[in-house]
């Protein structure tokens, strides 16, 4: 019972950072609440509960601006006094900023990640927040609901070693529901979220208890929203099938893993180091890097290059105002792009329409684009210095999947956007150009010195930047590799075996390279699939496929198609069919109707391959099957 004058202590405040209350004359009931929160923050804590909010664009800002008036300089004469005052700003970082410092460590050293943004979301930092005050108490809990893309991610490696330093028992019970990326849920059964948002949730509980033996135990629950509450409600720690998890270097996992063949996996060069901090990496390629994102493909892509010369006119013409254009287009200001800007821009460059390329953006798909930040917010420097106007290929990988098989690997000879493979999340796509260029236009391999060396002593022979692509890419189409190594496929970069023999290596390294031409339509296998057949105005009204044949309309359709083609998924699209639908409502021209024949030919060219390619892998690597 409250007594006289004693109020319940429930604060309105921000968790996140230490307020120091300031006086509000006009309100003095907020400058008293502000100061009695602040009073609750400060003391010791035992149990900490919450569903933070989850927003990678954080409220809760790592870093403030700190203006300073500067009126004296010091000089070996002694204080100068200045005649103008100068006035600083730098940054300094706030209180939760220092502390998520942490979570960029990982083993002692730097994380190390090209894009830890995530670390930065307001929930990571409630957590943080909640292990700092468990870090000065003897015996304490955390109970939270949060997304659970930090189970497993690799970008919070460093979190989940911290939190095991401070915590003796970790317990996970994952509801799953994420719809971007897509869960596929075991069997089929439904995987609705308990929330109304797209990623998937955790309830984790984190007990500090001295003395307490350490674990980390997961469980998890799928089905409906409604089974998932009910399950929640009715279920008792006791009661819940809890595992055990194998929690171990280098990604410190709080998901059980299948490692079964972790041990002769690991031991492959990595596409790319993603767990190493620079200058200790090792790697096959030097350079990589996210592929391109307009943040606007409306405007910035386009299947015809007329229309985006009438978009780059439209962007010069002075007398459409910025508005005017913004709302012709749907354009909108962001963080990174402001449409005066980027008319201004482009009216700067009157070499714009060099601009104008074609660009690898699905797959099979090579629209028109405007490769520039006059249209795009991220063209990414690596594509535009050394894969744009160049004659080069890139291997094009995403580092890890959230859908149940892995496929995610694909070849460009254009800028390729990052959602080649797959529009999920989680799936973006890396790019691995063959060659990089120097100003001066001369081209150098991008393979480490370290991978050279490497590749050279094991089989004494020089293999082209060409030939090695070729290996890896057969390697990556191998069935037997895939399955074989699924759980590691879907966490990080793919790691690449070398066999001992350089026959086997010469054999994979020239199927793979077939397989690359035919991706690049370069050598099509023709074999007189999806003939065009029926009358009409070539518009494509709805995608069906049955007995063999792929209508667009209801007079016209291609055929032959077989089922193994028009089922051949690349990473997320299955592929004829994400072709033809991004068309719909437009008229095919002569070009499309031939690429989708073209297309039906280099698919089933790569059925065929992957069995022939599948055969070498296992006669290459025969204690790998």
């Amino acid at each position: 019972m409250l007594k006289n004058n004693e109020r319940l202590q429930i604060f309105l405040t921000n968790t996140l950072e230490p307020i120091e209350p300031q006086a509000n004359f006009l309100l003095p009931a907020i400058s008293a609440e502000v100061e009695a929160a602040q009073t609750v923050k400060d003391r010791e804590i035992l149990v900490i509960t919450g569903n933070p909010p989850y927003a990678g664009h954080s409220k809760n800002p790592s870093e403030r601006v700190v203006v300073e008036t500067v009126r004296e300089r010091r000089t070996k004469k002694g204080v100068i006094r200045l005649k103008q005052p100068k006035v600083l700003r730098r940054k300094i970082k706030t209180a939760i900023g220092a502390l998520i410092e942490d979570y960029k460590v990982v083993d002692g050293r730097p994380l190390d990640e090209q894009n830890p943004k995530w670390l930065q979301d307001d929930y990571v930092k409630f957590i943080r927040f909640a292990q700092m005050k468990m870090n000065a108490v003897e015996e304490g809990i955390v109970g939270v609901i949060t997304n659970h893309s930090w189970l497993d991610n690799p970008t919070f490696r460093g979190m989940r070693q911290s939190l095991v330093g401070t915590f003796d028992q970790i317990w996970i019970l994952d509801l799953h529901g994420s719809t971007k990326p897509k869960e596929l849920a075991p069997g089929g059964t439904q995987n609705e979220n308990v929330f109304d948002i797209q990623k998937g949730v955790a309830i984790a509980l984190l007990v500090k208890m001295p003395g307490a033996s350490k674990s980390i135990r997961f469980s998890e629950i799928w089905g409906s929203r409604l089974q998932k509450y009910k399950a929640a409600a009715d279920a008792e720690m006791r009661s819940i099938a809890w595992k055990e998890v194998r929690y171990f270097e280098p990604y410190y996992m709080f998901r059980p893993l299948d490692w079964t063949g972790w041990g002769s996996y690991k031991s492959g060069w990595s596409i790319a180091d993603s767990l190493n901090p620079t200058g200790q990496k090792a790697q096959i390629f030097g350079l990589n890097v996210l592929g391109f994102q307009s943040h606007r493909d409306h405007f910035a892509i386009a299947f015809q290059r007329s229309e985006i010369e009438a978009r780059a006119r439209d962007m010069i013409d002075t007398a459409l105002s910025d508005s005017e254009l913004a709302e012709k287009y749907g354009l909108k200001d962001n963080r990174d792009w402001k449409i005066g800007d980027a008319r201004k821009a482009l009216r700067g460059n009157e070499h714009w329409q060099r601009r104008i390329i074609r660009c690898a953006y699905r797959p099979f798909d090579s629209p028109y684009c405007f490769f520039g930040p006059e249209f795009m917010d991220y063209p990414r420097r690596e594509l535009l210095d050394h894969v744009s106007h160049r004659n080069n290929i890139s291997l094009v990988v995403s580092r890890q999947i959230g859908t149940a098989h892995w496929r995610h690997a694909f070849i460009a000879n254009e800028p390729a956007n990052d959602c080649l493979i797959s529009d999920e999340s989680r799936e973006a796509n890396q790019v691995f150009p063959a060659w990089r260029f120097d100003r001066q236009g001369t081209r150098h391999e991008n393979l480490t010195s370290e991978f050279r060396a490497f590749i050279d002593a094991r089989y004494e022979h020089h293999y082209t930047p060409e030939e090695i692509v070729g290996y890896i890419y057969a390697v990556l189409y191998a069935p037997t590799y895939r399955t074989r190594y699924a759980e590691f496929l879907r966490i990080d970069f793919p790691r690449v075996p070398f066999p001992e023999s350089a026959d086997d290596f010469e054999t994979l390294s020239g199927l793979g390279w077939a397989l690359v031409q035919a991706h690049l339509l370069r050598e099509p296998s023709r074999r007189k699939l999806a003939d065009y057949q029926g009358k009409g105005d070539n518009t494509i009204e709805s995608v069906t496929y049955a007995e063999q044949a792929i209508s667009i309309n209801k007079t016209q359709l291609f055929k032959p198609v077989p089922q193994d083609g028009w089922d051949f998924h690349i990473g997320g699209y299955q592929v004829l069919d994400k072709y033809l639908k991004s068309r719909k409502g437009r008229m095919l021209s002569l070009d499309e109707i031939n690429h989708v024949s073209a297309i039906a030919d280099s698919l089933a060219f790569t059925v065929a391959q992957m069995a022939r390619i599948d055969e070498a892998y296992r006669a290459a690597f025969p204690d790998r099957g």
